[in-house]
């Protein structure tokens, strides 16, 4: 039999929405309708049923595996005999949350929601969140590079700062600063960053966070971005509907940020419908289908957590992990 149509034999149990949406239990809704409509990001359209249904019982379930941690970490310092070092706040080690899933499929508004609820938690108020486009390797060097018809794939990054950055996190230093990557101009911001100072949870969302490569030849350990994660969650949908998404996206930009004649995109504004629809999807299908279906897609069953999307950009099902 082919284990995987074998539920029993899944690494994960599988949740209707209705079944999830009864994890919320008695969990109160933290966030006003005004917050819930300025996290969603273009083109995704975030209703308060859908906050209620899907993402309160994930920062329920959340809440409690961070609680966890901080119980073991407490139970370890004292073992240790570091309760000086636990008093003065040293040491603390925050709760890595990783996003991951395709271009225009909602990683972003999905890791804006979790950070809002999750800061409601009494013992996770302080929960931050970078993406990894400031780690993309900036534009010269993409140029010279000969990758900028790849940028998002795992080669454009630039991985050791990204696991410097990560290292640092772990290692409870403060402050911690990631570079700042802007949309606008479609490259890394020299000189700027963002500061984040010891947070209780700190979300990390981007395209290939789950990326694995191959194990040295030596034995040499090599640690993957993943490795710092404590859980993680995979944003799915079908490549139909993700490449519908795109476009859509695409055609907003094109009637608002890419009209402004500073935009890395702005020659897109001037082409006509037809035009800007055949451009967007020969993006799509020139860079970002290839990556989703060579790096992103291959690491889906690396994820914590899956939340599958129906073509109204709503969570249709849930798979969690397995214990």
């Amino acid at each position: 039999m082919d284990q995987r149509m074998d539920p029993a034999l899944s690494p994960y149990r599988t949740f209707s929405r209705e079944e999830w949406a009864a994890l919320r239990r008695d969990t109160p809704l933290t966030l006003r309708p005004e917050e819930i409509e300025r996290l969603q990001g273009l083109g995704v359209h975030l209703s308060i049923k859908e906050v209620e249904e899907i993402y309160l019982p994930l920062s329920r379930l959340l809440s409690l595996y961070v609680g966890a941690t901080q119980k073991l970490f407490r139970a370890m310092s004292h073992f240790l005999d570091q309760r000086e070092h636990e008093a003065n706040g040293e040491g603390k080690v925050p709760y890595i949350i990783g996003v991951a899933g395709s271009v225009a499929v909602g990683k972003s508004t999905t890791a804006r929601v979790l950070q809002a609820l999750l800061a409601r938690w009494p013992n996770t108020p302080k929960v931050g969140l970078v993406t990894t486009d400031g780690f993309l390797l900036p534009n010269a060097v993409l140029d010279r590079e000969g990758l900028m018809e790849k940028k998002g794939f795992p080669e454009s990054y630039d991985l050791p700062l990204l696991l410097r950055f990560l290292t640092d996190i772990k290692a409870g230093r403060r402050p911690v600063r990631a570079p700042l990557y802007s949309h606008f101009f479609y490259d890394v911001m020299p000189d700027q960053t963002v500061e984040v100072e010891r947070p209780d949870i700190l979300i990390v969302e981007g395209l290939n966070v789950l990326q694995t490569t191959r194990p040295p030849k030596d034995g040499k350990a090599i640690p993957f971005v993943s490795d710092f994660f404590d859980f993680s969650v995979y944003i799915d949908a079908d490549e139909d509907v993700i490449e519908r998404w795109y476009v859509e996206r695409f055609m907003r930009l094109r009637e608002t940020a890419f009209k402004d004649p500073l935009s890395y995109f702005h020659r897109y504004s001037q082409l006509t419908q037809e035009e800007a629809n055949a451009t967007a999807l020969a993006i799509w299908r020139r860079t970002n289908l290839p990556n989703l279906v060579e790096n992103i897609l291959p690491t889906r069953q690396r994820a914590d957590l899956i939340l599958r999307k129906a073509g109204d950009h709503e969570v249709a099902e849930v798979s969690l992990r397995r214990l």
